[in-house]
């Protein structure tokens, strides 16, 4: 495997998007670094890729702690120079508005916002000494089209974008590459795919229905490896049968 001399940097190191990145910038050589609140649960996943020859290693974080974002992104930059970081926060809950107190509003913006906001700050410091970087961003369908019950997570995830777009105008001369990508299907996991078979009656879905998180993460390494000349800001991915 070749060994690239960088790290990479994933806030919100899950089961599903966050995992497959995590294995696709390993494959590539990356020294890979992942966070999530309960790092214990990182550790299959760091024997999984230790054993196919990558690098990977596991920290607990509460990415919306300026702390613990900070010294996550230090640990990533000291074992090799910070190349990408990714925020891949989610924070998806679906409350009818009345039933919307202040502390679920509050809490769903600085998971799927603020936190984001301390990520791409964090990682453009580390980065913008080493002349180079990409800081990319986890978007949804939400991020650009509120809907029935999902106030607090379409205004979090829409202010994430805006506030992404602020960072590339800003980062992009100091060639730091901001990217935001929009989700705009369910991720093929068993538990979304139970819960769709029992909106729809127990029917099997469809092939392609949902979107596979290897396919996802396929994006994310094509985005870094782009040129400069014609680097993406945002992009939104769905199954070419998705209606939207």
């Amino acid at each position: 495997m070749e060994q690239r001399q960088g790290s990479v940097a994933i806030i919100g190191a899950g089961d599903f998007i966050g995992a497959a990145i995590a294995r696709r910038f390993a494959a590539g050589g990356y020294r890979v670094h992942g966070g999530r609140r309960q790092g214990g649960k990182l550790a299959d996943l760091e024997a999984e890729i230790a054993g196919t020859g990558g690098y990977f290693r596991g920290h607990t974080l509460d990415a919306r702690n300026e702390e613990d974002v900070a010294a996550f992104l230090d640990a990533a930059d000291s074992d090799a120079p910070l190349e990408v970081c990714i925020f891949n926060v989610g924070a998806n809950v679906n409350h009818p508005l009345l039933d919307t107190t202040e502390r679920v509003f509050r809490k769903v913006w600085e998971m799927a916002c603020y936190a984001g906001f301390l990520t791409g700050r964090e990682a453009a410091r580390r980065m913008l000494p080493h002349g180079r970087g990409s800081i990319f961003f986890t978007g949804a369908t939400a991020s650009v089209r509120g809907g029935k019950g999902y106030a607090a997570f379409a205004s979090a995830k829409a202010g994430l974008r805006i506030m992404a777009q602020s960072m590339a105008r800003e980062l992009a001369p100091r060639n730091i590459h901001v990217a935001h990508l929009v989700i705009d299907a369910g991720v093929d996991t068993a538990w979304v795919r139970e819960r769709i078979s029992q909106a729809h009656g127990g029917a099997e879905l469809p092939p392609d229905t949902l979107m596979n998180p290897a396919s996802i993460a396929e994006t994310y390494w094509h985005l870094h490896a782009q040129p400069r000349d014609a680097w993406t800001h945002e992009l939104d991915l769905r199954p070419y049968g998705e209606t939207w």
